[in-house]
């Protein structure tokens, strides 16, 4: 399987009135989207004063908040509840704290624009959150991810988060965070793509998805979630073509068949996974900080 983001204007086997339909599509929900960001931010704002049980942000996970857009005021806040990285879903318009602002609290920012309302972020986004994630976890700090409501867009991204760490399938993924949060409500194409990128792990399970900068355009990344140790104690060192010597590329070449039926498709599937296996166990990962203890161990929704 290849992960892997269309050009803007690349068919992909669609025909042009299709890709013509849904760029119209596009412009209409995000025109919309900005005549009714201030209105419906409004509406949450005074749900907020009035009604206790409709909160701003809310704790999720010992090191994962999930909430509505913060404002410049409220970044003194988190970082007094401990927050040292936010992952921001909104596209520019909506963004109301920029990020050199949460750098001078000693907040990381990851910002992944994604269009509101019918539009979810992709795999390679939702797995570069993730990786955001899990590397503020490991050093005991706690992520913030927010979109405008704290609904939709992030909490595409906690689902994949639990399903990732906490082993949950996605209807018990979502049971737990309308636990947590009872407002969350996700478009039919963002709970796609929580059952895509389940679907994903179950294929590889071993394996995460990384797209990092300048790799070769059509491949994927893939690299084991769990860290494997070699006999080399050299630690892991980027390489000259500005990629992580820890990563392999992994071309559709290398996957021919993984999409085919029977017998036949299962034996050239543990083929390849075994190739893959072999060659990981080769590479060395190093890491600033420990996991927290119990990280990977199973939570019960």
């Amino acid at each position: 399987m290849r992960i892997m983001e269309l050009e803007e204007g690349e068919s992909d086997g669609c025909d042009k009135n299709e890709n013509v339909a849904i760029r119209a599509k596009r412009m209409l929900v995000g025109a919309g989207a900005r005549v009714l960001f201030y209105p419906t931010l409004l509406y949450n704002v005074i749900r907020n004063k009035v009604q206790a049980e409709f909160r701003w942000w809310d704790e999720v996970d010992q090191y994962l908040w999930l909430g509505a857009v913060p404002f410049q005021k409220d970044v003194l806040h988190l970082q007094q509840l401990g927050v040292r990285g936010v992952i921001t879903l909104n596209e520019p318009y909506e963004t109301l704290v920029p990020s050199s602002l949460y750098k001078a609290h000693g907040i990381d920012h990851l910002v992944i624009p994604t269009r509101d309302y019918l539009f979810a972020p992709s795999l390679v986004d939702i797995s570069k959150a993730l990786h955001f994630i899990y590397r503020n976890a490991s050093c005991h700090r706690t992520t913030y991810v927010h979109c405008k409501a704290g609904r939709g867009r992030s909490a595409t991204i906690v689902l994949c988060y639990l399903i990732e760490y906490r082993r949950m399938t996605p209807d018990d993924a979502l049971e737990y965070v309308r636990l947590k949060r009872p407002r969350v409500l996700l478009a039919p194409s963002q709970w796609q793509v929580v059952q895509e990128y389940c679907k994903l792990k179950l294929e590889f399970p071993s394996l995460q998805v990384l797209n990092p900068q300048n790799s070769p355009p059509n491949d994927a990344v893939l690299t084991t979630s769990k860290h494997t140790s070699s006999q080399d104690d050299a630690t892991t060192h980027q390489s000259t073509n500005g990629t992580w010597d820890d990563e392999v590329f992994v071309t559709e070449e290398d996957l021919i068949g993984y999409e085919e039926q029977g017998e036949e498709a299962h034996k050239q599937r543990r083929d390849v996974v075994s190739r893959l296996a072999c060659l990981f166990s080769t590479f060395k990962f190093s890491s600033s900080c420990p996991p927290p203890s119990g990280h990977d161990q199973e939570v019960q929704a």
